[in-house]
Order: C-alpha cells, then sequence, then structure tokens
C-alpha cells in the first residue's frame, strides 16, 4: 500500500464514480476529472437532475457496489481519433469529444475499466496514468456538489462537479474527515458574524469588504507591528494614488498581461483620458525611486506601502475574506544591485519567518518558475531563478518547485503558512523582477561611474489583509490572543450594588489602553461571564463582589483555563501588559 502513489489512487477513484453517476443517471455527460490537492472532482452534465446530498449517498453506494467486481483499469491507445470523435459525437459526448478534438495529434487514449470476464464496463478520455485494479480503493467520501462552468468560462454551460476524496486508509480518511469537521467550526464566514467582525453587502458588492469594529481592532494591532517591523529592518513608508491613468499601465506591461483584471473608469466624453483603479502598487513605488538620483551607495532601497488594491473576480470565486475584489496588500518593493540580492531575498525570509513564529504558523516554500506567457529576456529569468535558489540554498531551505506558475514578469518564491489544523495557506511572496526597471528605464550609478539597471523585488508578508485576517480568524477559531483580542478584559459584577467599582476598573483600564468591556447587563453572572468567555471569546473576564471590594482584588476566569484565583488589580495590570507586549505568551496566571 505504501508504494501507491496517492494522486493516481484518487485519479482513479474519480473514473469509479464516473462510472456511478452513469450508472445511476444514463444522460450524464462526462467533462473533466482531475485528481486536485486534498482529493478529486468530477463534472457532469445531467440534464433535469439536480444532485443533491442524498444523491450523493447514493452514488457513494453504487461506487462501493462497483468496486466489490474487482475491476482492473487498462490504457487503451485510440488508433482511430476522428472515429472516436464521431463516435462520442454519437453518443451525445460533447465534452469528450471537444477534448479529443484538442488533443488529436498527442497520442490521445482512454482508459477502459474492465472486469474478471474482459468485459468494458466503462471508458473515459484519459492520459492516466491509473491503478492496474481497484482493489486499493477502500477509503474514499464523496463531500459536496457545485455548479462549475465549463471550462471556466461564464459564456459556457453550467455543469455540477462533485468534489470527493479518497486516502490509502480508513484512518487517513476519518483524520481528514475529522479536520473538515473542525474547519466548519472555524469557517470566518461564520464567525465573522457571530463575533462581529466583518460584512459584505450587495448595495457594495461582492468582494468588497465592511470591517466592523472588532475585526478593525485586530488590523490596527497588525499594522502597528507591521509599521514597527518596517522601520527597524530599514524600510520607508510611502503612499500612493488608488487611480492613475491608463498610460502608467501600458508602460508597465498590465493592460496587456492582467486587462481582464483591471477595473476602468467610465469616461464621460470621449476626448477625457482613461483612468483605471489600480491592480497593483509597483509602478507607483517605481514612479518614486525616479523621483531621484540613485547610486550604488543609496541601495538597497526597501520601499513599504499598506496599498489597497482592486482586482475583477468572478462573484461564483469570491468567499467571505479569503477572495475579496478590493484588499490591502501589505506590499514592498526593493530596488537592490545584483550583488545585494542574495542577501535581501535572505532579509525577507527572516522577515517571515520572524513574524510567522508570533502567530504560532509554521511554513512550506514553492519556487515557481518562467510560465509560458512571460515578458523579458530569457537570460534574465535564468539569473533571477538562479538568484532566489541560491538564496535559498545558502539557508539549507526545503522547497518545492513550481515548473511555469511564475510572475508574467518573473519568477517567486510561495510561502504557503499552516494553521493549527494543519491547512496551508498562500501567504508571503518574494517576486524578483528584471523587467519593470527596464520597461521604466530606471538606473542607479555604480561605483564604476557607469548607470546600471537595479535588480527590483516585489515582496508580500501577509499577502493581504483581508486574506490573511480570514486566515487567522480561522487559525484561532475566533479566540484571538490577549494582543490581538477585539475586547482583552471584561468586568462582570456580581450584583447591581457592585456597578460603581466595577465601572472605576473600567476606567483604570482604558487608561492603560487595556480595551475593556463592562457588562453590566441585567443577566445572570453567570450567564455573563459564560457568554463573554465562550461567545464573545474575550480572554480575561474579572468579577467584583464585596469580598474583592473589600480587598482590593479580582477575581480572574481565563477563557479556555476557567478559574485563576483573586489577584490585586495593579498585579493584574501588570501582567496583563507583559502579556501583551508578548504578542501571544499566557502571562496572567
Amino acid at each position: 500500500m505504501e508504494n501507491i502513489d496517492l494522486q493516481i489512487l484518487r485519479h482513479s477513484c474519480s473514473h469509479i464514480m464516473a462510472q456511478a453517476v452513469q450508472n445511476l443517471y444514463p444522460t450524464a455527460k462526462l467533462a473533466i476529472g482531475p485528481s486536485i490537492e486534498n482529493g478529486f472532482y468530477y463534472d457532469f452534465d445531467i440534464e433535469g437532475v439536480t444532485l443533491s446530498e442524498e444523491d450523493l449517498t447514493k452514488i457513494e453506494d453504487e461506487m462501493k457496489r462497483i468496486l466489490k467486481e474487482d475491476l482492473t483499469f487498462e490504457k487503451y491507445v485510440i488508433p482511430d481519433v476522428e472515429a472516436q470523435i464521431a463516435e462520442f459525437k454519437a453518443q451525445g459526448e460533447i465534452y469528450k469529444a471537444e477534448l479529443l478534438e484538442e488533443h488529436k495529434n498527442d497520442n490521445p487514449t482512454l482508459y477502459l475499466t474492465k472486469n474478471k470476464q474482459g468485459e468494458t464496463l466503462f471508458n473515459d478520455l484519459c492520459r492516466g496514468p491509473h491503478l492496474e485494479n481497484t482493489r486499493p480503493i477502500k477509503a474514499f467520501k464523496l463531500l459536496s456538489v457545485a455548479g462549475a462552468y465549463w471550462r471556466g468560462d461564464v459564456k459556457n454551460k453550467m455543469l455540477q462537479r462533485i468534489y470527493a476524496t479518497a486516502f490509502l486508509t480508513k484512518e487517513d480518511l476519518k483524520n481528514y474527515l475529522t479536520m473538515l469537521e473542525e474547519a466548519k467550526k472555524r469557517d470566518h464566514r461564520k464567525l465573522g458574524t457571530a463575533l462581529d467582525l466583518f460584512s459584505v453587502r450587495e448595495e457594495i458588492g461582492g468582494g468588497l469588504v465592511l470591517w466592523h469594529p472588532n475585526l478593525a481592532v485586530v488590523r490596527e494591532e497588525i499594522e502597528n507591528y507591521w509599521r514597527e517591523e518596517h522601520r527597524k529592518r530599514g524600510y520607508v513608508i510611502v503612499n500612493t494614488p488608488q487611480i492613475a491613468k491608463s498610460k502608467l499601465w501600458e508602460l508597465s506591461g498590465h493592460i496587456d498581461h492582467y486587462r481582464e483584471n483591471m477595473f476602468f473608469i467610465q469616461k464621460e466624453n470621449e476626448e477625457d483620458e482613461q483612468y483605471i483603479v489600480k491592480p497593483m502598487n509597483c509602478p507607483f513605488h517605481i514612479l518614486i525611486y525616479q523621483a531621484n538620483r540613485h547610486s550604488y551607495r543609496s541601495l538597497p532601497l526597501r520601499m513599504a506601502e499598506l496599498g489597497t488594491v482592486y482586482r475583477k473576480e468572478h462573484s461564483g470565486a469570491l468567499a467571505g475574506l479569503t477572495r475579496v475584489q478590493g484588499f490591502t496588500q501589505d506590499d514592498a518593493h526593493i530596488f537592490c544591485t545584483p550583488e545585494q540580492l542574495v542577501d535581501e531575498i535572505n532579509a525577507i525570509i527572516d522577515f517571515v519567518a520572524d513574524t510567522m513564529k508570533i502567530f504560532k504558523m509554521d511554513f512550506e516554500v514553492e519556487l515557481s518558475t518562467r510560465p509560458e506567457s512571460f515578458v523579458g529576456k530569457i537570460e534574465n529569468w535564468n539569473i533571477a531563478e538562479n538568484g532566489l535558489k541560491e538564496a535559498m540554498d545558502k539557508r539549507n531551505m526545503k522547497y518545492e518547485i513550481n515548473e511555469g506558475d511564475g510572475a508574467f514578469y518573473g519568477p517567486k518564491i510561495d510561502f504557503k503558512v499552516k494553521d493549527a489544523i494543519g491547512r496551508t495557506w498562500q501567504c508571503a511572496t518574494i517576486q524578483l523582477d528584471f523587467n519593470l526597471p527596464e520597461r521604466f528605464d530606471i538606473k542607479y550609478q555604480d561605483k564604476d561611474g557607469e548607470l546600471k539597471t537595479p535588480v527590483m523585488l516585489h515582496r508580500v508578508i501577509f499577502g493581504s489583509m483581508e486574506r490573511f485576517h480570514g486566515i487567522l480568524i480561522e487559525h484561532y477559531a475566533g479566540a484571538f490572543p490577549t494582543w490581538l483580542a477585539p475586547n482583552q478584559v471584561a468586568i462582570v459584577p456580581i450584583a447591581e450594588r457592585h456597578n460603581d467599582a466595577c465601572e472605576a476598573i473600567y476606567k483604570k483600564l482604558r487608561e492603560k489602553a487595556v480595551r475593556t468591556l463592562f457588562d453590566d447587563r441585567q443577566e445572570s453572572m453567570n450567564y455573563k461571564i459564560r457568554d463573554c468567555l465562550q461567545n464573545k471569546k474575550i480572554p480575561y473576564v474579572l468579577v467584583l463582589g464585596d469580598r474583592e471590594i473589600e480587598e482590593g482584588t479580582v477575581a480572574i476566569r481565563a477563557r479556555g483555563r476557567g478559574q485563576i484565583g483573586t489577584m490585586k488589580l495593579d498585579d493584574f495590570i501588570t501582567k496583563l501588559e507583559k502579556e501583551i507586549s508578548s504578542k501571544g505568551q499566557e502571562i496572567v496566571e
């Protein structure tokens, strides 16, 4: 079992699922069914049928019945492609026919599913590879059904996509399904409503976020950290406009390579100049660089901005905070000499590592290389890719090569952080760019007196503030550590006669810049304590009654830890301030 490739097992399982669907729904037409990161999917065109959760159970049962037949997978090279296309069309398999027409010169193959008697029970156009037989397919689960346009184009027909997963063992499947259940509980969209963190309103538009006070506080703390760390690490902070003339984006190359993702501002008159809402911050930073003369002594120049950008997305792709149309990048661009490149990359990697450590997040690294659609000279791309490799090799970093997935202007390093339940999220990125400096003809005077073109690094640590906050909500399950918590302390009186004393403590904590809630609702003490700790997820609740007022103490309850005991108020404040400044450690105990 350990020699079986999980992706091959999943792709083979997708064929069994497609076979089951066609057994149950004979009119079903097949589209594509690839394996993906955590499972597989298959797209179907089933006229007059809308699949439900109950249907998924039926399909699962049919898959189990098929697997009992102990089938084999057999590769079949299509001898006459035109005849096969005609056969697909006659069967109504229009999607198979279209795909085969597209790949008819690539030695196309079918994969046949056969029983012990050698009879073909199912076939699909596929390049493989597949398992030899169905015996290893024992642990699978159909997860959900969703709509998906054929080839991802909204102009095409909407198909039905079944998402599923398969594992080598039933224990692995069980662990994965448990993780999915935990992920549902942590869904930042549900927690966003429950904790009053953010909203997206139809009146504004999809993917445009309203940050409510509770999440705005979290963002403020993270932005404060961001600014402080950038200044410590030698960055200058800038601000740039939200719009620019189309000429800027023509010069940068975005008009040619990014047009479908850009928002164009409607012109009132034909003679008016075209303006575009910015999708990127980089051209503005280059113009700031151009405003002054630079020598090798003034480099590296590290320029950072919390810059809000706007990029068009299909409405179906939008999801809470993690996929939006308007977002703020914690953007930076570093202009340096070729000799400084490796050190600058290493400094960014240090920055990422130091930052993710605060949030108790590990990360994996990918190097994405030159895509098919690229700009610039291949020799510069080779230098860029080798520079990124050298920086990572120098520090013995493990990384995967993601061939052909670089940006159109340069290769990149992507950091995929792991959250509390083991999911990976794309956050930090380092992109090396020889193209834009040449397009904008920016220069520095080298030590030999010659004018040379600097190397440019694009870099984010969080990625976007919206996406990172969505990740954080799920990572912490809404229970932010004390330094980030919207309310750090709640004060609960035992009885109404204790309100004045609670009010005095509330004011003292606010004067110390501690975010405090005085809960004087007409509810029972136990209800308020439970609500503050469990529902509002406030880190600490201070309870005051006659005894505490008399002794000058507070009774402390901590989220997730229960009763801590009583403590002098000043001692509590001292410990709390240390906990806040530590950005994560639990010091109050």
